[in-house]
């Protein structure tokens, strides 16, 4: 069932525990990630990036209308996410084409032009009913989030999320986009004072490069949505690999991408588990 990121979120929050926010690139994603939900029975997120809407020729409608329709017809509880908008044009069509959320980028930007640049965007995105998620730090690529002086600091934090109104804040505490090998090590100090400092939900990027323990710690710790999609990305293309492989005469894609979609499936399963388990403990 379609149910807004912020209500999911704050059920998390209040459970003092994490939901998993899934990268959506193909209707095969959004399938998946909702059947492995329902094999969990609990909440999630799909989540479409720019990128996405970018590889899908700069039209949002198509996969955001078959995103929301696989929402809709779940067994669980299942947010619509748009996911590291830049563009404000973009920003201004989610909420028409069925998004509860966005995640308004502008940490490319110095701290005062992000500040403003992200008030802007939240002011707009309230008045559609939006619940926007921002980001402060930098958590870019493997060698960008752990060079020195990248880390969201606590007392800036907290001053942009006064300054900004953003519902939710993702941080940059170690992890990385676009991690192959689940190797960070996250800041569970820094992880403690941004939560302590900050009123609002606490966002995880690039949460396919941390391993389970450091992942249960960091949301013990205080981390709430965890954005996952290297892992789903990984387990589509090895189980297309697999299918192909020795096999010349296999021409059907839906052979192959059956075997990628429950590839997928399995990965988000398992990773709700983990979630759930880390909220159990909470209690």
């Amino acid at each position: 069932m379609y149910t807004p990121t912020g209500e999911i979120v704050a059920r998390a929050r209040s459970a003092g525990g994490g939901v998993g926010a899934f990268n959506v690139i193909t209707v095969e994603h959004a399938e998946a990630i909702v059947t492995g939900a329902e094999r969990a029975g609990l909440p999630v997120i799909l989540q479409i990036s720019e990128n996405a809407v970018r590889f899908h020729h700069g039209r949002l409608a198509p996969i955001a209308a078959a995103a929301r329709a696989i929402a809709e017809a779940a067994t669980v509880p299942v947010g619509l996410h748009l996911d590291h908008v830049e563009s404000d044009e973009l920003f201004d069509q989610a909420a028409a084409n069925g998004f509860g959320s966005v995640m308004y980028d502008a940490s490319k930007l110095g701290y005062g032009e992000n500040v403003s640049a992200t008030a802007a965007a939240v002011r707009r995105g309230h008045a559609q009913g939006l619940w926007v998620e921002s980001e402060l730090g930098e958590v870019g690529g493997k060698d960008g989030a752990h060079a020195p002086g990248v880390r969201t600091d606590p007392v800036e934090a907290a001053a942009y999320v006064a300054a900004t109104g953003v519902d939710a804040l993702a941080v940059a505490v170690g992890s990385s986009h676009a991690m192959h090998s689940r190797t960070a090590r996250l800041d569970h100090d820094l992880i403690a004072h941004l939560r302590a400092a900050v009123p609002v939900p606490l966002v995880l990027h690039g949460s396919s490069g941390v391993p389970d323990d450091e992942l249960i710690a960091a949301v013990r710790g205080g981390m709430v949505k965890i954005n996952i999609g290297t892992a789903l990305n990984s387990a589509f293309t090895g189980a297309v690999r697999e299918s192909l492989d020795g096999n010349a005469a296999l021409v059907d894609p839906r052979r192959y991408l059956a075997s990628a979609r429950t590839a997928m499936a399995t990965t988000v399963d398992g990773a709700l588990r983990l979630l759930a388990a880390t909220t159990t403990a909470a209690r």
